[in-house]
């Protein structure tokens, strides 16, 4: 859920009816099931259907829509979810608002849902992402932007309980990492895995776990990214970064969140950058009393390794994106996720196997070092 879509100048006129000549529909049905619930919100929210129009897609079957309401300063906007619910369930998006709206966090308000349809008015957050402003060429002109994402993930750890989330187990994780070898590595490069590459795997895959599940837990976002995170709008009462796509949050390792805001799957930058925000994250961490231990090179460690996981079944998420769903788009950013993958795997003995392994799926001639740094 990312609102990239720029609200227009200026305000369409009023109607009774949304635009459906810019919100395309491919089931009947349903548009007229969206056109019945709009229409009786309309009056409830003063919304201006007419105004309706896409405000962004993301990587599954939802999509957001941004519509003006009137109020008495003047025009403000709403976002609308649409999630087919035979193929989305949007109960846990609903249950992780709630639990970050009573952490004090800056989440959408939930302001009408109906479950069986799959409709759900929200606040909108603005149409300006921390990706939009970020300067990609100049890494020390972003630090200010990335201190502010790690005051957001530390309010969102601190309210940390168990029993709230899904638990990220172990379970989770080698169901997670299964996506690499079964898109990536056979669906998308036509590797066939013979039954000494498959023990390479389980053997990596086991550590790799392993390794995951020792850090301490608490609430996780599970795509803690400049693309989820909004800058606050003009106007708003609050100057914390908003939080969107929050769905698929757990209760699982410390890591993980730091891990995926500084090895973005979009972003790259090199390790000095990657180090100086997360050492000011463990500080700030240890000083709030969370979990991170004393030794802040052992924390990185885990970090990487945490980011290791992630980044093996991003790979396999954006292969099947891209083969079943017909979404190319990420598949671009493929080389992003291999050489993470390759420079945590070099700088681990006991991870040189699947280093040796990638390197044979890509085609890549063995080297003697391998850079972090961009790709």
């Amino acid at each position: 859920m990312s609102h990239r879509t720029p609200s227009p100048s200026a305000a369409p006129a009023a109607s009774t009816a949304p635009s459906t000549a810019i919100v395309s529909w491919t089931d009947p049905r349903r548009e007229a099931a969206f056109v019945a619930w709009l229409g009786r919100l309309s009056s409830e929210h003063d919304l201006v259907p007419a105004s309706l129009r896409p405000a962004s897609a993301d990587a599954s079957f939802r999509r957001y829509l941004r519509v003006d309401v009137q109020t008495g300063a003047g025009l403000a906007s709403r976002i609308i979810m649409d999630a087919p619910p035979e193929q989305e369930d949007s109960a846990p998006f609903v249950h992780v608002a709630g639990v970050m709206a009573a952490a004090g966090l800056n989440v959408p308000q939930v302001l009408d849902w109906d479950p069986a349809q799959g409709f759900m008015l929200l606040s909108d957050l603005g149409s300006q992402t921390m990706m939009d402003v970020i300067d990609p060429q100049d890494a020390s002109a972003n630090h200010a932007l990335y201190l502010n994402a790690v005051d957001a993930l530390l309010a969102w750890q601190l309210a940390s309980k168990p029993g709230v989330l899904p638990n990220c187990d172990e379970a989770l994780l080698r169901r997670e990492l299964g996506l690499f070898p079964d898109w990536y590595v056979q669906q998308h490069r036509g590797v066939v895995l013979d039954s000494k590459m498959l023990a390479t795997l389980e053997d990596a895959f086991s550590k790799i776990v392993t390794d995951n599940l020792r850090a301490p837990s608490v609430f996780v976002h599970c795509d803690f990214m400049p693309r989820n995170l909004m800058l606050p709008a003009s106007g708003m009462a609050t100057t914390q970064m908003g939080i969107l796509d929050f769905q698929d949050a757990t209760y699982g390792p410390i890591t993980y969140d730091i891990a995926s805001l500084m090895r973005d799957a979009f972003l790259s930058w090199e390790e000095d950058f990657v180090l100086d925000i997360t050492i000011r994250y463990w500080e700030k961490a240890r000083k709030a009393g969370l979990p991170v231990g004393d030794d802040f090179g052992e924390f990185y460690r885990a970090v990487e390794w945490m980011g290791l996981q992630r980044h093996l079944r991003i790979a396999g998420v954006f292969a099947r994106l891209t083969l079943r769903d017909g979404k190319p788009r990420y598949l671009a950013d493929a080389p992003r996720f291999i050489g993470y993958i390759r420079s945590t795997a070099a700088r681990y003995r006991e991870l040189k196997p699947l280093l040796r392994l990638v390197d044979q799926v890509e085609g890549i001639q063995a080297a003697t070092g391998f850079a972090f740094g961009r790709v």
